[in-house]
């Protein structure tokens, strides 16, 4: 049996400073796109199994606003609530983080305040 394989690659560009001017990404899942594609930041979580820790790098470019990252952030919410939910089937938990994700969607102003019941 033959081994799939699919490459992400990310490429980041740094001022003097090191600070990211211009992130992008490509990957070889996309073949209707397969030129790299621009992004104004990225997560990357790895868990490490030796060591049962999460390694992280965070980036985004000096361009991104905070209405932008807040949206980021939001949707990356919604999605930690998804992707936990499909792998532990955890309904309970992972419908606390995304009733969390609600909360900080409204308090950021991403989506409209709920009445309260």
């Amino acid at each position: 049996m033959s081994e799939t394989k699919s490459e992400i690659k990310i490429n980041v560009a740094l001022d003097d400073d090191k600070i990211p001017e211009s992130i992008h990404w490509q990957s070889t899942d996309n073949p209707e796109n397969a030129n790299q594609q621009e992004c104004k930041a990225f997560l990357l979580s790895i868990f490490d199994k030796d060591h049962k820790d999460t390694l992280r790098i965070d980036l985004w470019t000096k361009e991104m606003q905070v209405s932008e990252m807040d949206r980021f952030v939001y949707f990356t919410l919604r999605g930690i609530a998804e992707t936990y939910h499909k792998a532990t089937n955890n309904t309970e938990l992972a419908n606390q983080i995304g009733k969390f994700s609600e909360f900080f969607g409204e308090e950021s102003g991403i989506l409209p305040k709920t009445e309260p019941q």
